[in-house]
């Protein structure tokens, strides 16, 4: 952590909302950084668990900030407020760096003075940190432009860096979401010509967890899926953007219908595949492949298997598949 400087490179933003289970050790994943010329931030949104006790032995090395509870987004923004980094990372409570996260990006940022964003990979942890699988998007989606970010999203905030201006520009998270206020933040970054570039590498660890806000799947489903629809109304649209709207549709639909998979929903698994139909690029069944396809793939990279008895055998999912084959 620098003490050289009154004015830090990096500024740390980490939002707590009863975060005490795994906090320290994402404190610690910072204070262990290569890059040490940084600020940690750190804003507990409300948190009545023992939050505050944990990260006692860490005063010296934060700026802490208690807030009534108002949502993710709004504790990431009063952070924003605060910081005095020009570029500004961001950490999930239950996330944790590795330790080359800081001092790679920084130089992705040096190399390329043109960029307001840049991406990493990352590996999915269980709860005591043990590897499960890894998610390296940049094989698909080598070039983080528009076109990307509206088809695939590939978005997790601890494992972005953004240059501060780029933020204010956009006057930061809308707290209007919960689940998926970073969706719309990256979209609305990458509309107004905010450049990004990949680090092709993992750098940050999610921790997958009982208690994961993002096990919230049927409002994470529904609010991306809101989110989508808000960046599509837009009236100034760009016409080839408008035109990527089907294809975008059906790629978040299908995620949606994963995660809902993954967490458990089945039936509203079936909402989303059902409403898929309606944007698929393919005829007949090679949509139903296309989506095992894509469910293989992203329960390979959170190292799980899909019961594929289990879900042929489902009472939702042969419902399904006679609303398709009719």
């Amino acid at each position: 952590m620098s003490t050289e400087t009154v004015t830090p490179r990096v500024s740390v933003i980490i939002p707590v909302y009863q975060g005490d289970r795994f906090l320290a050790e994402a404190v610690e994943s910072v204070l262990n950084q290569n890059f040490t010329d940084y600020e940690i931030i750190v804003i507990d949104d409300g948190s009545t668990d023992n939050s505050h006790a944990v990260l006692q032995p860490y005063y010296n090395n934060i700026h802490y900030v208690f807030q009534e509870n108002q949502g993710v987004a709004a504790a990431r923004n009063r952070g924003i407020q605060i910081a005095k980094g020009e570029l500004i990372a961001f950490l999930d409570q239950d996330d944790f760096w590795l330790s080359d996260k800081l001092a790679l990006q920084v130089a992705c940022f040096e190399s390329q003075p043109n960029l307001g964003m840049v991406n990493s990979g990352w590996q999915i942890v269980n709860q005591q940190g043990d590897l499960l699988g890894k998610v390296e998007p940049w094989h698909q989606l080598p070039n983080l432009n528009l076109e990307a970010w509206v088809l695939w999203k590939p978005v997790l905030p601890s494992t972005l860096m953004f240059k501060r201006k780029w933020l204010e520009q956009v006057e930061g998270f809308n707290p209007q979401f919960y689940q998926a206020p970073d969706v719309d933040l990256v979209l609305r970054l990458a509309l107004i010509g905010c450049q990004a570039d990949w680090v092709c590498q993992t750098t940050v660890c999610y921790r997958e967890h009982p208690e994961n806000s993002s096990r919230n799947t049927p409002q994470q489903a529904e609010e991306t899926w809101a989110v989508l629809e808000q960046f599509f109304s837009r009236p100034n649209l760009p016409e080839k953007v408008r035109q990527l709207r089907n294809q975008s549709s059906y790629q978040t639909l299908v995620w949606a219908a994963w995660r809902l998979y993954h967490t458990g929903h089945i039936s509203q698994m079936v909402r989303y595949l059902e409403k898929s139909i309606s944007y698929t690029p393919y005829l007949g069944t090679k949509t139903i492949s296309d989506w095992v396809t894509n469910f293989i793939r992203y329960a390979s990279e959170y190292g799980c298997k899909i019961n594929a008895d289990a879900l042929s055998k489902s009472a939702e999912w042969q419902e399904l598949m006679k609303y398709v084959l009719n």
